[in-house]
């Protein structure tokens, strides 16, 4: 229904933000990443203008707003709320521990130690996590690179490649708006999360 709030921060806490839009103030449950990425809110006299990409969770008996920071984490929290018995919460809980980009190579790397230090997640749900995700992303094709480009992939990088298409896709890119940001990125010599980071800076210009 929203895809994004727009107005001025009216209140923040670590577990949710008010924004006043035209007059009307939206309560949204954010993440530990969202609320540390939040200008500071110091009176009602000076509330700084923001912007939350918004989910909405409609359940029988309640109606609950989600901001986040980024379209990234967005994609990410739509992602986790697709796997069996991960609820919008525990979505949260652990997008407030992990930011987009470390959860998304958490799960091509299958870290579940790292997803299972989120509050309220165990080691059961932080494996299930992993596993439904990585089944959903495991029919992407990669694309070969151009031969004649210089900076085509090795077959030794081939692995690593895939992983970071997949953690891409974890945070809402296109199998070709991956490969484009990864393109020019030294795969063979760069950790996975250093590689993440590199794309995310090339796809949010």
């Amino acid at each position: 229904m929203f895809y994004y709030i727009s107005g001025k921060l009216a209140a923040l806490e670590p577990a949710f933000a008010v924004i006043d839009a035209g007059g009307v103030g939206y309560k949204m449950t954010i993440s530990q990443n969202t609320y540390s990425a939040m200008p500071p809110h110091r009176s009602v006299t000076e509330m700084p203008m923001v912007r939350l990409y918004s989910y909405m969770a409609v359940r029988e008996d309640d109606v609950e707003l989600f901001g986040f920071i980024s379209q990234e984490e967005l994609s990410a929290f739509k992602m986790l709320i697709t796997v069996s018995g991960v609820g919008p919460k525990a979505a949260i809980s652990v997008l407030s521990q992990l930011s987009p980009a470390k959860l998304a190579v958490a799960i091509c790397t299958d870290d579940k130690k790292a997803i299972a230090q989120s509050n309220g997640i165990g080691p059961k749900t932080a494996a299930r996590i992993i596993l439904e995700l990585k089944d959903k992303l495991k029919n992407t094709v990669i694309d070969d690179f151009d031969e004649s480009d210089t900076t085509a992939v090795s077959v030794a990088s081939g692995s690593k490649l895939s992983d970071a298409q997949d953690a891409l896709a974890v945070l809402g890119y296109s199998k070709n708006e991956a490969l484009s940001a990864l393109r020019g990125i030294d795969l063979n010599s760069l950790e996975l999360d250093e590689i993440i980071k590199l794309a995310l800076k090339k796809l949010m210009r």
